[in-house]
C-alpha cells in the first residue's frame, strides 16, 4: 500500500486492523491530518510499541537458545518444577523443547500469568513443541527424599519422558543429577529463560489440573482452590478433618497443625501472634523466658524463629 490519503477512514481501519504494523506505515498514517485517522494512528502506535517491547522481551529470553542452535545443538530442553511450597500433593516437572523458529509472544514465569493466560499459553505450546517431557514426586517419595531433592527427581523424570533425549538443559537454579548431557542453571530461570518459562507454564497447568482431581478424591480440604498451598482454609480442613494420604507428613507445620506440639507451645504461639509491637513482644519474651524450660528442643526451634519473624514486621 503506497498511500493512505486517497482511503477513507473505514477502508484504512480494516486493512490495518488485524495487520502488523512497520514504522513505515505509522509514519503514512501520522502525516495524515483527518482527525479519524489520527485518532487510529494513535491506537496503532500504541500498539506498535507494545508488540516492539513484547519482542524484545522475547528475544532476550531466547537469547541462549540462539547461542546454543547456531553452536549445534538441536535439541534444547528447558526444564522446571512446581509444587516445592505446598502442604499436599506431588511435585511436578516439564520438560519443554522448541523448534529455533519459535515465537510466542506472552510465554513468561507461570507465577505472573492468570490461570487463563496460563491455560491458553499450555496449549499453545503443546502445538509449537517439538515435545514435552511430564515428571512427577509423589507424597511418599517427598517425605522419604525431602522436598527438594524429591523436585530434583521430577525434573530428571520430565527430561527421560521427552520423544528425543534433548542435546542441552537448561534448569531454573539447579542442576539435575544423572543426566548425561550438558545443562546450564540460571537463577530465577522462569523469568529470563524462554524455554524453562514454558516448562513453568506446563508444569504449573499440569499441576493445577491434578490438584483439582485430587480434590474430588479428598473433599473438604478445597485442594481444586488452594491447590494444597498452606492458607487459612486449608490450615482449617487440617485441624477440622485431620491430614489426608496426599499431605507431606514429613513437614513439621503438619504436625503441628494436627496438635501434635505441647499445650504450653500452642499458647505461647497464640500470644506470639496477638503481640504486634516492641513493647508486647518485650512482655512476650519475659514471658516465655518463664516458661522455656517446659518446651522440647524442637518446640523451642519454632519458637524462636516465629519470634524473630514477629521483631521483624515491628522493626
Amino acid at each position: 500500500m503506497k498511500s493512505f490519503s486517497k482511503l477513507s477512514i473505514v477502508t484504512i481501519r480494516e486493512r490495518l486492523s488485524d495487520q502488523r504494523i512497520s514504522p513505515h506505515t505509522l509514519n503514512q498514517l501520522r502525516r495524515d491530518p483527518r482527525r479519524g485517522v489520527q485518532k487510529f494512528y494513535e491506537t496503532l502506535k500504541e500498539r506498535y510499541e507494545k508488540e516492539r517491547t513484547e519482542r524484545l522481551r522475547l528475544d532476550a529470553m531466547l537469547n541462549f537458545e540462539r547461542l546454543l542452535w547456531r553452536s549445534g545443538s538441536r535439541h534444547i530442553a528447558g526444564v522446571d518444577e512446581v509444587g516445592i511450597g505446598p502442604l499436599a500433593g506431588p511435585v511436578v516437572a516439564a520438560a519443554v523443547v522448541f523448534p529455533p523458529t519459535v515465537a510466542l509472544p506472552g510465554v513468561d514465569d507461570s507465577k505472573r500469568l492468570t490461570a487463563e493466560e496460563r491455560e491458553g499459553l499450555a496449549l499453545a505450546i503443546k502445538k509449537e513443541s517439538l515435545g514435552i517431557g511430564i515428571g512427577v514426586a509423589e507424597v511418599g517419595e517427598i517425605d522419604k527424599l525431602n522436598v527438594y531433592h524429591a523436585g530434583l527427581l521430577a525434573m530428571r523424570r520430565a527430561v527421560e519422558a521427552l520423544p528425543t533425549p534433548p542435546d542441552h538443559v537448561l534448569v531454573d537454579a539447579r542442576t539435575i543429577p544423572e543426566l548425561p548431557m550438558p545443562q546450564n542453571a540460571f537463577n530465577q530461570g522462569d523469568g529470563i529463560n524462554f524455554s524453562i518459562a514454558a516448562a513453568s507454564i506446563i508444569a504449573k497447568t499440569y499441576r493445577d489440573r491434578l490438584m483439582r482431581e485430587l480434590d474430588e478424591a479428598y473433599p473438604g480440604y478445597g485442594f481444586a482452590k488452594h491447590k494444597g498451598y498452606g492458607t487459612v482454609e486449608h490450615q482449617q480442613a487440617i485441624r477440622r478433618l485431620g491430614p489426608c494420604l496426599i499431605h507431606r507428613m514429613s513437614y513439621p507445620f503438619i504436625r503441628e497443625l494436627c496438635g501434635d506440639f505441647s499445650a504450653g507451645f500452642y499458647s505461647l504461639k497464640q500470644q506470639l501472634e496477638e503481640s504486634r509491637s516492641a513493647e508486647t513482644l518485650r512482655r512476650f519474651e519475659a514471658l516465655a523466658k518463664d516458661q522455656w524450660a517446659r518446651l522440647n528442643d524442637k518446640e523451642q526451634r519454632k519458637l524462636r524463629l516465629m519470634l524473630l519473624r514477629r521483631w521483624k514486621t515491628v522493626e
